[in-house]
């Protein structure tokens, strides 16, 4: 019987791990990779304390931390279920080869992270790293003077126009919504402080009623391409960075006795309690606003001295 299992190994997980390590619990941290979105990130300059770094390396150095503990990742694994059986939980995981195994645990921590709803269009996974972002809070300044394009129609995609706008020359935002009364002038689910903001900017060009088909390039990218959906004509666009911002989803679809939001997301209380004994979460699968790598950090250390207090008390308990 472990003490604790900490699904995920990027900010959250890590920084759980760290704190279970210092308490001497008897613990395993499982992840099907390292890093996670944040081994994605490309330029990291938000993290406290370091200027400037990569998500590759500060990936590595979250790793780097938890084996300084003494504790390896069991890396390559993919829970699939999570059963709570009396008083304890059982972890189902899966190797890519298809060896299964099952962790019994007092506690779990699920810190599985997200990952960005993607166009499915050709040349987006080619250029990905390489002009097409997911996150223009970490990649933003990397495009300062240069021609963006961000397409959404959400909060996200307004808030990076909005960015975008102090950085770039020129940014585009797309959205597949027309200019109407009906649609919130192009933008349903976003916010009418933002809407006003953006529509405001004079170096922010709104393209509607528009429907992204195509990124190209050579090595970088180079133009994308919309259709128009009431002539279905095809217009290029010379950019040089593509931020994606068309919605997350949360890696929870494995958990069944957790109570999610309507977006999957795993409801917390503000000591990272999930609806379910003994069960906790942290980071960005939870329901915290800002899906950010310090935040995700600091939920992680919450999950692990929450949890610590539940073995405390479950050990009373038996």
């Amino acid at each position: 019987m472990l003490d604790l299992v900490i699904v995920g190994a990027a900010a959250a997980g890590c920084s759980a791990a760290v704190y279970a390590s210092r308490r001497n619990l008897n613990f395993k941290i499982i992840a099907k990779d390292i890093g996670g979105e944040v081994a994605l990130s490309g330029e990291v300059e938000n993290w406290p304390g370091t200027i400037h770094t990569t998500g590759i390396q500060l990936a590595e150095d979250f790793h780097a931390h938890v084996k300084n503990y003494g504790v390896e990742i069991e890396d390559g694994w993919e829970v699939t279920a999570i059963r709570q059986v009396k008083n304890y939980h059982e972890v189902v995981a899966k190797k890519f080869t298809g060896e299964e195994i099952i962790f019994k645990t007092k506690t779990v921590i699920l810190a599985t992270g997200i990952h960005p709803r993607m166009l499915n269009i050709p040349g987006e996974a080619a250029f990905k790293g390489k002009g097409v972002t997911y996150c223009t809070v970490c990649d933003g300044p990397l495009f300062k003077g240069k021609v963006t394009a961000t397409i959404g129609a959400g909060n996200s995609a307004l808030e990076s126009a909005l960015m975008l706008s102090e950085i770039a020359e020129k940014a585009y935002l797309i959205t597949k919504f027309a200019d109407t009364p009906e649609t919130k002038g192009g933008f349903p689910k976003g916010e009418n402080i933002l809407i006003d903001k953006v529509k405001s900017l004079p170096n922010v060009e709104i393209i509607y009623n528009a429907n992204t088909c195509e990124i190209t390039g050579e090595g970088l990218v180079k133009k994308i391409c919309y259709t128009k959906q009431d002539t279905q004509e095809n217009v290029y666009l010379d950019v040089n960075g593509v931020m994606v911002h068309i919605g997350m989803i949360p890696n929870s679809g494995f958990v069944d006795c957790v109570e999610k939001n309507e977006n999957g997301e795993l409801n917390i209380s503000i000591l990272c309690e999930t609806s379910c004994k003994g069960i906790f979460a942290a980071g960005d699968v939870t329901n915290v606003p800002h899906k950010q790598i310090a935040i995700a950090a600091g939920q992680g250390v919450t999950a692990a001295l929450s949890a610590i207090d539940y073995i405390n008390k479950w050990r009373e308990q038996e």
